[in-house]
């Protein structure tokens, strides 16, 4: 009873701590785009992008002055309902979580944040340095299971009708996002400084969770397959799989071994080797993602 009591009370933490870290990633990422893509005059893709987009047409139009956070949920939630009449209500709840997060810290910083050169750096630099901020928060976001809604959603339905790379779909949205800005009053400089952010947040994203993920699967054929494997298991603490080969030329049987590493253990890997048979043949391969024990704990 009590180790039942106890698998609960840590699935309960797990789940807190996976709010509070999407909490905060929702809000660093709201926090890039208006402190430092609203002070820079410019937009970019996600929904955020087209909320300003259209907060500026607003503005400029009908001189209605609507927060982005409002807008970006009011666009959101009409992706949520035609996502659910095309694709079905299975939308999970921390994307809605997310969602709601974000529209409200969007609308708080709005309120707090000055609304001209609030980081007094010029425009280009403002607009890489928010690229780097909400790629961050929406690295932090994602590897807790959350999203932000928007485009993705878009992505979901698009791919119903059309078989399309989900990223290439995010890419070609996003374009046509900052594009429109150019309809509302917005300069062709404010346009490619959109293009540059989309690209920055995509590096940023993109290194964090592969940084997060990223491991070394490493085969070696040798002789001395059974020292290097003692080495292996004792010295560096890493399991290894033998397979059975056989050389394509000489038909002699041998073991291979193969070992899934952190990328700074490699260089260990590589000592171990030539320590025990410089002519050892190597094969070193990145893999993104490796789960089970001494690597990530495997999540549904």
């Amino acid at each position: 009873m009590s180790s039942i009591k106890k698998t609960k009370s840590a699935r309960i933490i797990t789940l807190l701590k996976e709010y509070v870290l999407m909490t905060l990633g929702m809000c660093i990422y709201s926090f890039g785009w208006i402190g430092c893509v609203l002070p820079a005059k410019s937009t970019s893709g996600a929904a955020s992008g087209l909320a300003i987009v259209i907060s500026t047409a607003l503005e400029n139009y009908a001189g209605i002055d609507i927060k982005i956070g409002t807008i970006v949920l009011f666009i959101n939630v009409v992706l949520l309902i035609a996502a659910g009449f095309i694709l079905g209500w299975n939308f999970g709840i921390k994307t809605i979580y997310c969602i709601l997060v974000l529209s409200l810290s969007m609308n708080v910083w709005q309120g707090i944040i000055p609304a001209d050169d609030f980081l007094h750096i010029d425009r280009l630099l403002s607009m890489i340095v928010g690229g780097v901020i909400t790629g961050f928060g929406t690295a932090l976001t994602l590897m807790q299971g959350g999203s932000a809604g928007g485009t993705d959603i878009m992505a979901m339905i698009i791919n119903k009708f059309r078989s399309i790379s989900y990223g290439r779909v995010i890419f070609v949205l996003d374009l046509l996002i900052i594009a429109s800005s150019l309809t509302v009053g917005f300069t062709i400089d404010a346009a490619i400084y959109g293009y540059i952010m989309t690209l920055v947040f995509g590096y940023t994203v993109d290194m964090i969770l592969a940084g997060n993920k990223q491991s070394s699967q490493v085969f070696i054929i040798s002789p001395e397959y059974r020292e290097i494997t003692r080495l292996l298991n004792s010295e560096l603490g890493r399991g290894v799989t033998l397979l059975e080969a056989e050389g394509g030329y000489t038909h002699n049987q041998t073991k291979m071994i193969m070992v899934v590493c952190n990328n700074r253990e490699t260089p260990t890997v590589m000592k171990f080797v030539r320590q025990l048979d410089p002519d050892a043949f190597i094969t070193v391969g990145s893999v993104m993602s490796v789960y089970g024990r001494g690597f990530q704990p495997i999540k549904l």
